[in-house]
This record gives C-alpha cells, sequence and structure tokens, in this order.
C-alpha cells in the first residue's frame, strides 16, 4: 500500500469479507462438510443452526485426529491414569463422531460489520486463527479469511493511487511518510527528486533503516526510480558501509 492509500479511510470487517459465508448445519454429516470445504477451497465452514445463529464452526484443525486416518491422539496409560474419563470420552466423540456437532468448535471469535481491518488481523495472529466470522445483530453476515485479506491486498496493487506530476511533491511526500514513523532518521537523511527519480542521501544506523527508508520512497506515487547514497555507520564500532553499488531501485 503506497503512503498516500495508507492515509484513506481504514478498512472494515464489511469491505472485505465473503458474504454470505458457506455454511452447515450441526447435524450434517462430517462427509458433508469436508466435501464442501474440498469443493469450495476453503479451510473452515461456519456452523448454522435451523433458526439462523451461529452454533460454531468447523475447520481442518477439527478433523486432524480422525480414527477413519488412523491419526487419534496417542496417550499413554500415565496421562490416561491422570486425564478425566469425561475428557477421554469427549476425545473420542471428536475422533469417531460423524456429524459435525461432534467435532465444531463452539467457542468462536466474531467481529462485528464496522470493526476496523486492523483490529481483524490482530485478532487473528493473537488467537492463531484463520478466519473471522462477521456478526450484524447477533447474525452472521459473512467471514474474513486470510484469503480474502490478499484479495483485499491485491485489489490496492492492481488499482494504485494516481501519480504525482511534479518532482516537489513527491519529494514533501516522501518527507512528510518519514515524519510520521518513529525509527525514521529524519534529520539525518537528505531527499532529492529529478524527473521521478529519487536519491536519498546521509545517514542510517542500520541496514534495516537502509531498506525501509527506500522502501518509503519506492511506495511514493509518482516515483519512477530510487537511488540510495545511504551511509550506514554502526552505532557501536563507528564502522561506515557505503550503499551498494547497484543502488538503483
Amino acid at each position: 500500500m503506497t503512503a498516500t492509500a495508507a492515509q484513506a479511510a481504514p478498512l472494515t470487517a464489511a469491505d472485505v469479507m465473503t458474504s454470505p459465508a458457506l455454511s452447515v448445519s450441526p447435524d450434517a454429516s462430517l462427509a458433508e462438510a469436508v466435501g464442501l470445504m474440498l469443493d469450495r477451497h476453503i479451510s473452515g465452514l461456519l456452523v448454522i443452526d435451523a433458526d439462523g445463529n451461529m452454533v460454531g464452526v468447523v475447520t481442518e484443525g477439527d478433523l486432524l485426529r480422525r480414527h477413519e486416518i488412523a491419526t487419534t491422539q496417542r496417550r499413554s496409560w500415565l496421562s490416561q491414569l491422570f486425564t478425566s474419563s469425561g475428557k477421554q470420552a469427549n476425545a473420542f466423540t471428536r475422533s469417531h463422531g460423524r456429524r459435525v456437532h461432534d467435532v465444531m468448535t463452539e467457542s468462536v471469535i466474531a467481529v462485528g460489520e464496522t470493526t476496523p481491518l486492523v483490529d481483524v488481523v490482530e485478532l487473528m495472529e493473537d488467537r492463531g486463527i484463520k478466519r473471522v466470522p462477521v456478526l450484524r445483530d447477533g447474525r452472521p453476515v459473512g467471514v474474513v479469511s486470510r484469503a480474502d485479506l490478499l484479495r483485499a491486498l491485491l485489489a490496492v496493487a492492481e488499482n494504485p493511487t494516481p501519480a504525482a506530476t511534479d518532482d516537489a511533491t513527491i519529494r514533501q511526500s516522501i518527507r512528510a511518510a518519514l515524519q510520521t514513523e518513529r525509527w525514521a532518521p529524519t534529520t539525518t537523511i537528505d531527499v532529492s527528486v529529478k524527473d521521478g527519480v529519487v536519491e536519498l542521501n546521509g545517514i542510517v544506523t542500520s541496514d534495516g533503516e537502509r531498506r525501509a527508508v527506500s522502501v518509503i520512497a519506492e511506495n511514493t506515487p509518482g516515483v519512477k526510480r530510487v537511488i540510495d547514497q545511504l551511509v550506514w555507520i554502526e552505532v557501536y564500532s563507528g564502522t561506515v558501509i557505503e550503499a551498494p553499488k547497484d543502488s538503483g531501485h
């Protein structure tokens, strides 16, 4: 996403979700659920009851431990000794049950349509999940999956912000973008632009800073090429590392 695009109104769950989300009944057979996931090339389904309420999700992860393919969890006699009979019975049901309600995950994390996309992504990362149902008045209206995030990314990449036409605007945009980043060494970097070609001069304190500054320039509308002339000075040793010979991007 370009620096200018990043200033647009933040995306929400409703902007990228797949709607309606594919779903199955809790009484559906596992064969039906698995067949639907394979046919549609998805890794999970919402589980919706007869009243339209979401009662769970069934995913690939719920189907890893199955007796049909001899992947049920192995338990030592000591483990079985300290595992309650209730937990052992539940594990048996999950690995041998033939209906969606036997294997589905009932505790589901969901978001609303207006939830900012950044919050959705943080939720996915924090909980280690691949999809998040989207609710309206408690009823599911869609789902945001990793694939939906990729589609949103592709849409922005294929429709970039219109390019600036003058060098002064390009330079101003780069300087403004650097000012918004706390890591950016703004006081030690000079940016010059001629005919859309950006030249970066000055000092950075890590190779990571060098590349990130170049990325800001590359992402600025109107930039045709970036020439990296930044000098990297290693803080602790004072070692000076010149810009690479092939420093044009």
